[in-house]
């Protein structure tokens, strides 16, 4: 047992703990101390205790029930406790495997309390201590230099809490890689089915309170050769919310103070900055993930797709699917006004799969930058070419799905790009006649005002529209339940235009 592991089992308090580097070590087998871009703990000063603390109330206690002895002014008073906003992860291997920054969490929520006069707090607990109900515990916060490795019920209860509306931030301290890799490859094995993608600077995280597509790092950073100056997260999303986040460089070091600028993490104060916008974003979600779990999902009595209007989704490398039951709302919704048959399961392919000629209808979304395969390019051109549709919209109005799609479609169809259809379109007529649409409160701030006329793009092929596109979010509309942070149509204007694209591309 080396001299850190021995001081943690023993309970060594921190202050005779403190040094400033440890030679090579092993906290415990396979912790990642051997391999590249591992960085030793960087240990912090404990925390201060809590200031004794005034109460502004009256000299005496009120009645009920009469003191005996009057309390004075100057006497300490137990105020209420401030509500719980982190619970920072504790694991089994010893204060040095995840609390190496003691104050970086109470130095964070200081901070917002001097900004906004808001008073929150922090606590620790295990995993398994922690409560399915994100409304106990808010954000988790999980820091350290070692690998990472969850049990098969840390995983299970996990996911519940995520799923349920929770998060949960992964911070890579200094930047040490093993941790960073391990807390991608946790988050990967508890959500077998979503992509783990690096969050664009465009994305609502980086906008909740401070404006963050770039941002300040330190020399370490540099040195370990990162030259970009966006923020560095990567992030599990679930039906337009980010779930879970990795930090590739230190959080925790800024919230706890440390300048050494030879660290790999951000510096103070654009750590500080991120840290309010984690907490700005996580509380909007919560508070909607309530809401969107009453959404409504759709599916078919009978098997067969004979006589009916079907949907494949595309599927390509990255995030594709972003919300799981808009699609069947909007059939639903297109069958109630048309009395057309559809098929509310939804095929899921790749444009690389044969099968795709056999599909009439595409649909294609996503938040985040995406690049097709050549084979890809070329099936997808010869499918609009031979009279396929494909309809595809940036969910929540995402910049970078946006320019990575354009970008793409160039490469499908050099000859033309996407170009505005005009509002007296056949496509804004039938079966709902579309003159302007509601959109969310978040577009409607860029836009000066809660309606506008409806926008769509398109590419002709042979005189009929073979792609329609919507830089602004449908599928958030659809479920009834747009994100809060969406650039988007609103429900009504989303059901009315997704109808629409869907009455095109039947009768094209």
């Amino acid at each position: 047992m080396n001299r850190w592991s021995a001081a943690v089992a023993i309970g060594m308090p921190w202050a005779m703990m403190w040094v400033a580097h440890a030679p090579a070590y092993i906290l415990f087998p396979g912790d990642g101390s051997d391999e590249p871009g591992f960085v030793p703990p960087v240990v912090g000063q404990p925390p201060p205790p809590p200031p004794a603390r005034m109460s502004s109330g009256e000299s005496y206690i009120p009645y009920p029930p009469p003191p005996v002895v009057p309390q004075a002014r100057s006497e300490k008073k137990n105020p209420p406790n401030p509500p719980i906003m982190f619970v920072k992860i504790r694991s089994d291997k010893g204060m040095l495997d995840w609390a190496t920054r003691p104050d970086d969490l109470n130095n964070l929520l200081r901070e917002m309390k001097n900004m906004m006069d808001v008073h929150l707090a922090c606590e620790v607990k295990s995993l398994e201590e922690i409560s399915e109900d994100p409304e106990r515990n808010p954000i988790l916060f999980r820091s350290g230099h070692f690998r990472i490795r969850h049990t098969p019920a840390e995983r299970a209860r996990l996911r519940k809490y995520l799923l349920a509306g929770g998060m949960i931030i992964y911070d890579a301290a200094a930047g040490s890689k093993p941790f960073y890799d391990s807390a991608i490859e946790e988050l990967r094995t508890i959500f077998p089915e979503v992509p783990i993608q690096r969050l664009g600077p465009d994305h609502s995280i980086f906008h909740a309170y401070y404006d963050l597509d770039r941002v300040e790092y330190r020399s370490g950073v540099r040195e370990a050769g990162y030259t970009e100056s966006t923020p560095w997260l990567d992030a599990v999303t679930i039906n337009c919310r980010v779930v879970a986040v990795v930090s590739r460089w230190g959080l925790g070091i800024g919230w706890d103070g440390n300048t050494d600028d030879s660290l790999r993490a951000y510096t103070v104060d654009s750590a500080r900055k991120l840290g309010v916008n984690l907490m700005a974003y996580a509380t909007a979600q919560r508070a909607w993930a309530r809401q969107l779990a009453q959404s409504l999902q759709f599916v078919d009595v009978e098997p067969t797709s004979a006589g009916k209007i079907s949907v494949a989704q595309v599927v390509y490398d990255g995030e594709w699917k972003t919300r799981h039951k808009a699609l069947s709302v909007l059939l639903q919704q297109f069958h109630q006004r048309t009395g057309v048959p559809v098929k509310f399961a939804v095929k899921e392919l790749r444009l690389s799969d044969p099968t795709l000629f056999d599909s009439p209808l595409l649909y294609m979304t996503g938040h985040e930058d995406f690049r097709l395969s050549p084979q890809e390019v070329q099936n997808l051109r010869e499918y609009l070419r031979r009279g396929g549709f494909l309809f595809a919209e940036a969910c929540c109005g995402r910049v970078a799905f946006d320019q990575a799609f354009r970008r793409e479609m160039r490469r499908v169809w050099p000859e033309a790009a996407l170009a505005a259809i005009p509002t007296t379109d056949v496509i804004f007529q039938m079966p709902n006649r579309i003159e302007s649409v509601g959109v969310t409160p978040a577009l409607s701030q860029p836009m000066k005002s809660s309606r506008i006329p409806p926008r769509l793009e398109g590419i002709q092929v042979d005189g009929h529209w073979a792609v329609v596109y919507s830089p602004f979010g449908l599928a958030g509309g659809w479920e009834l339940s747009p994100n809060p942070y969406a650039w988007a149509y609103d429900e009504a204007g989303s059901l009315a235009i997704g109808i629409n694209v869907l009455m095109a591309a039947l009768t094209q």
